[in-house]
């Protein structure tokens, strides 16, 4: 069996911690992803899916448990190593794009390519490629104000995947688009996820995205169950 790409043991993370207003939002919340799985999050709005999904990308850190990617604990590294494996190994998609807006789609796929030491030609390469892989080619050279809601939800996949990273977090990614664009994204992003065997984690409140996937946890009173 392949090592688990992403494990969370015990997570627990509470906000305003020794005050009144004191909320527990993780209580212990275990999860695991294989390679090549996509895996549905589903949880009520203020229960934590964002939570989450930071500490599980490595943009926070939990109050206790432990995050593993690849099979490498988390907890115990620096912040500079913590930060370049985030940025080898986690790919981030939001339900707005967040593309540069002065930059060119090709550009915005280039930039975290150089950050983590890709040469240009090289990155431009990748950048190439991957636009040709969603079916936006063309738009390589247009900047995200010229392009369609979904032609920038598609850059944002790129961006994310343009430094092969092994995981994948994706919050609400079709939540800001009509049905049938949400529809398309969605069949483009399993289709990346599918051709690169990473694995992804995607926060839906989407029940019928949701059911495409390969399984469906939720996340309620600080625990990840499987869906029933």
């Amino acid at each position: 069996m392949s090592e688990a790409v992403l494990r969370l043991s015990g997570l627990e993370k509470v906000y305003n911690k020794g005050l009144q207003s004191e909320v527990a939002v993780l209580k212990g919340a275990e999860l695991t992803l294989a390679p090549g799985e996509i895996v549905a999050l589903v949880a009520p709005s203020g229960a934590g899916k964002s939570t989450l999904l930071h500490i599980a990308g490595l943009l926070d850190t939990p109050d206790a448990g432990e995050v593993e990617i690849g099979g490498v604990a988390m907890a115990g590294l620096g912040d500079r190593r913590r930060t370049i494996a985030r940025r080898r190994d986690v790919g981030f998609v939001y339900q707005f794009h967040h593309l540069l807006p002065e930059f060119t789609a090709l550009e915005n796929i280039v930039l975290p390519q150089l950050a983590a030491g890709t040469s240009r030609r090289d990155a431009e390469a990748r950048a190439h490629e991957l636009l040709d892989q969603v079916g936006i080619a063309a738009r390589a050279d247009h900047r995200p104000s010229a392009m369609s809601g979904g032609e920038q939800q598609r850059v944002a996949f790129c961006r994310a995947l343009a430094n092969a990273p092994r995981l994948l977090l994706a919050d609400e990614p079709t939540g800001n688009l009509d049905p049938e664009t949400s529809d398309q994204v969605f069949r483009t992003l399993t289709d990346l996820v599918r051709g690169t065997g990473l694995a992804a984690l995607i926060a839906t409140h989407n029940l019928d995205l949701a059911a495409r996937m390969d399984r469906i946890v939720r996340l309620e009173a600080g625990l990840v169950t499987a869906s029933t």
